[in-house]
């Protein structure tokens, strides 16, 4: 019988359920969507029911259509988005739709406690500047608007931690996702008591802190019912969406760094010490004794899912017909224009913006539209947008001590050559690419097979799993034109935040 690795990711807009081989190839894999409610300016929540829903039926499908036995599966990784805030009473009733990593309705939170307590305080704690985005504030948002409902919260539980829950039972905070919260000290990977009064965030909200590959649990009877896995299956903890696709992508080493083309953009440097700047979100990775130093924006591989709804109906209709994909359709159209988009520079500050200058006002802008422009240079103006905000937390980690040469880029986006090397050619990187639609999958199913004695070692487990598919190389003749329209993409923030504010 083979013995096979499952992996769950919970993203932004879908759930990911993935089987491994322990060589890493990917024997099935099925997604299924769902969505996000948007109630209020500043608002994005989702139901975790949603979640659970989806792997159930991922996971069923996987059994159903393929020669894979839930026999043969000898571990479960999960991985999910950050900074969720997963409110359970004792019964593990959800009590309140969870506000996700691009919500910014806490804001007014943060300016108080930050007042209060002095944002360098909380940040020589938490290694992270208290932000509307992470989970501190979202609780005590529930505690302000929902008083009577706050007071039936047992547990406060991650995106991984709550399918965790549902798995097996069990209650557990897993070391690397700690970060959504600043009451975690960040250089030890413990609860920060005093930290946590100052908050007003009560110490029994807080779940017992694990490792990434500690197996919390077993499958239980009544999920294996609803899941279709067999019951006593190990499942551990898991980790960030962004952690997982780091080790999925073979960054373990100080100086690797990953480079995230999700929902979300951003890039994750590994490194054996600690260092935080502000401006950056600091975890730890799901590998022990590593950090990731990370740039975490709104605007990433979404960009141009947005922009594909929105624009390109001309391109699904040729796709019908028997065209290539809308987003393939796309890419050919900025394959046509030049770098530097003959002066159209955007904005990717779709949700806000997260790092590095952490703006729940920012707003997406295209700047340089005239007569001449085409959709094609939209599209490559999106690309080098993204890019350029890639290339702007690079430059912060680099001036917080922590650089690297090489980029290992995981996520939809990196299925685009176009878009990899303009990536390439803005940062002036070399980008590697695994296989990057599975990375965070099995990043996740790689911590079970650790736990589970599949893997001796990370380094066993990375040379045993990841595959590299291509490279590229940054073009040194387009420095020139990337970099005057990166000083413009810089100046047009710079110009604008005030005038951002005020709306």
């Amino acid at each position: 019988m083979r013995e096979l690795l499952l992996g769950i990711d919970i993203g932004t807009s879908s759930c990911k359920v993935s089987v491994f081989s322990r060589e890493g190839k990917d024997l099935a894999s099925e997604t299924e969507k769902y969505d996000v409610s948007y109630p209020h300016p500043g608002w994005a929540q989702q139901d975790p029911l949603d979640w659970w829903n989806g792997v159930c039926r991922a996971i069923r499908n996987i059994l159903s259509n393929t020669d894979i036995s839930a026999e043969e599966i000898k571990g479960i990784g999960i991985d999910g988005q950050s900074w969720s805030a997963i409110a359970i009473d004792r019964d593990g009733k959800v009590l309140f739709p969870t506000p996700i990593w691009m919500d910014v309705r806490a804001d007014d939170i943060c300016v108080e406690l930050n007042r209060r307590i002095g944002e360098d305080k909380i940040f020589e704690v938490s290694g992270n500047a208290l932000q509307p985005s992470y989970t501190t504030p979202k609780v005590l948002w529930y505690e302000r608007e929902y008083p009577d409902e706050y007071k039936k919260i047992d547990k406060i539980l991650q995106s991984n931690g709550y399918i965790a829950y549902k798995l097996t039972g069990a209650v557990t905070q897993d070391v690397c996702q700690g970060y959504g919260w600043h009451c975690f000290d960040m250089r030890s990977g413990s609860w920060d008591k005093e930290m946590a009064k100052e908050l007003g965030i009560p110490l029994s909200f807080l779940p017992e802190i694990v490792n990434c590959d500690t197996i919390v649990g077993r499958v239980t009877k009544e999920a294996a019912q609803e899941s279709g896995l067999m019951e006593g299956t190990p499942v551990v903890a898991g980790g960030l969406d962004a952690a997982c696709g780091t080790l999925g992508a073979g960054v373990i080493n100080n100086g690797d760094t990953q480079e995230q083309g999700g929902q979300a953009g951003g890039m994750s440097i590994c490194t054996d010490s600690y260092h935080a700047d502000k401006r950056l979100i600091l975890s730890y990775h799901v590998v022990p004794n590593r950090w990731l130093l990370q740039g975490g924006t709104t605007g990433g591989g979404g960009v141009m899912r947005w922009f594909e709804n929105e624009f390109a109906g001309e391109e699904r209709m040729r796709e019908k017909n028997g065209s290539p994909s809308s987003l393939v359709q796309l890419n050919e159209l900025a394959e046509k224009v030049g770098p530097g988009c003959d002066g159209l520079v955007f904005l990717p500050y779709m949700s806000g913006e997260r790092t590095p200058i952490w703006d729940p006002k920012a707003k997406g802008v295209f700047y340089g539209i005239d007569f001449s422009k085409t959709k094609g240079h939209f599209v490559r103006a999106c690309m080098e947008g993204v890019a350029f905000s890639l290339r702007h937390n690079l430059e912060i980690a680099r001036n917080a001590g922590a650089s690297s040469d090489v980029l290992r880029s995981v996520g939809g986006s990196a299925n685009s050559l176009l878009w990899t090397q303009i990536k390439a050619d803005v940062t002036g990187r070399k980008i590697v690419v695994p296989a990057s639609d599975t990375a965070t999958t099995l990043g996740a199913a790689m911590l079970a097979g650790k736990a589970v004695g599949l893997y001796s070692s990370y380094e066993e487990a990375v040379k045993l799993a990841v595959k590299d598919i291509r490279e590229h190389e940054p073009k040194t003749a387009d420095k020139d034109s990337y970099d005057r329209a990166y000083e413009t993409y810089l100046s047009i923030y710079e110009d604008l935040k005030e005038l951002m504010q005020r709306s």
